[in-house]
């Protein structure tokens, strides 16, 4: 067929001539009125070629008796039949390259208390089991609900050298390296820079540290340097780079060892005012103000004795006094009572701490860990005491 040619139409009256073509299947037919009309080519024969005509009429009722053999044919062969015709539809359709999902990043969840910052450079052995024959790994921990960006780096006076820089995301730990003991002398002098924020979202200013840390290398050694903790699987040697309501002082009996020998003056100071908000000087609680104390009220219940932990149960008031302050006076009492019941063994005593934001539960846990491992420990009697007591058993040691 070409343009001009006549045809006429082979499914229903009328036809024309061929003005132009769609594609290879579809022939503009031009009628007396002047409107073309897109028709297949298999639906038009030329005027005046029969034998064409004939070809045209043929092919139809053969794709007629085609379509009857197909009813007849089972599901499964004509579900073939579809797949193998309709081929060139999907190919059309081409899928993309790449997973949307593929950039998805899961928003960070934060922890209840979590906005303290809590810091940690830790040291794993490879084998506990042969201590003195085994590598290390080193990390960094960050215990808060902050991004942290550091800077890990060795050496001494004007001479440092970069371990590792980069961030933490929150609540998780981030490996440095792994190390041997021949090693270990270039780990002495210590320190970490660092900066905290959130992203997406306010949050309180963080001061930026510096601090340098003393690792002792003789601890390395030891079997008893690497205890249980809240971080890994395996014991572990802390050395706290910033620590939320601990002492800084030297020669701590935990694990968490805070070396104030080696701060800088200037870099403890700035650690001090990271951990205890400005407050105006107070008197100290002593035997000299007794009109600030109370006395610890030991209530006597079944078997067991129950001691409220709560500052207003303990303290007559506590104006002046920072969170640190509060929770340094909660873990002494709560000490002194373990040191008092020592003897006691089967003793069961219930610490009252409240739920809140779980700060003064987590210290005691804590002390229960690392200090008074040889006591059992568990969670006091829903019913009778809610979410917000510890029942701790005296055990000998």
């Amino acid at each position: 067929m070409k343009i001009g040619d006549k045809v006429r139409f082979l499914s229903e009256t009328g036809g024309g001539k061929i003005s132009g073509f769609q594609g290879k299947n579809i022939v503009l037919v031009e009628d007396e009125d002047g409107f073309e009309i897109p028709t297949p080519i298999s639906e038009v024969v030329l005027v005046g070629n029969e034998d064409l005509s004939k070809t045209k009429i043929v092919h139809l009722e053969q794709h007629e008796t085609e379509q009857t053999e197909n009813k007849n044919m089972s599901i499964k062969a004509q579900l073939a039949i579809d797949s193998n015709t309709s081929t060139h539809h999907w190919a059309e359709e081409e899928e993309p390259d790449y997973d949307p999902s593929d950039n998805f990043v899961a928003p960070v969840k934060e922890r209840e208390g979590g906005d303290a910052l809590a810091v940690y450079l830790a040291f794993v052995p490879k084998n506990i089991k042969q201590i003195g024959n085994t590598d290390f790994s080193a990390y960094l921990v960050n215990d808060s609900n902050y991004y942290i960006h550091y800077i890990y780096m060795v050496g001494e006076e004007e001479k440092w050298a970069v371990k590792s820089v980069g961030e933490i995301e929150p609540n998780t730990k981030l490996f440095i390296e792994e190390f041997g003991y021949e090693d270990l002398n270039g780990l002495v002098n210590s320190c970490v820079q660092l900066f905290a924020y959130k992203q997406d979202k306010s949050f309180a200013l963080k001061p930026a540290l510096d601090v340098r840390l003393k690792i002792d290398g003789t601890k390395f050694y030891k079997l008893n340097t690497f205890r249980e903790n809240d971080f890994f699987d395996e014991p572990a040697l802390l050395y706290p780079i910033l620590e939320p309501a601990k002492n800084l002082q030297k020669g701590t009996e935990d694990a968490v060892e805070i070396q104030s020998d080696a701060l800088q003056p200037n870099h403890l100071n700035a650690l001090k005012a990271a951990l205890q908000p400005a407050r105006r000087p107070i008197a100290p609680i002593s035997e000299n103000n007794p009109e600030q104390r109370k006395k610890v009220k030991q209530i006597l219940k079944d078997d067991k004795i129950v001691i409220d932990l709560h500052i207003d149960s303990l303290l007559e008031t506590t104006v002046g006094m920072s969170a640190s302050d509060i929770l340094d006076y909660q873990m002494t009492v709560f000490r002194n009572l373990l040191e008092e019941y020592r003897d006691r063994v089967g003793q069961k005593l219930i610490f009252i701490h409240g739920k809140g934001e779980g700060v003064l539960r987590n210290a005691i846990i804590r002390e229960l860990n690392y200090r008074y491992k040889k006591h059992q420990y568990q969670d006091a009697s829903f019913q009778e005491y809610g979410y917000g007591a510890t029942q701790v058993t005296i055990r000998k040691a």
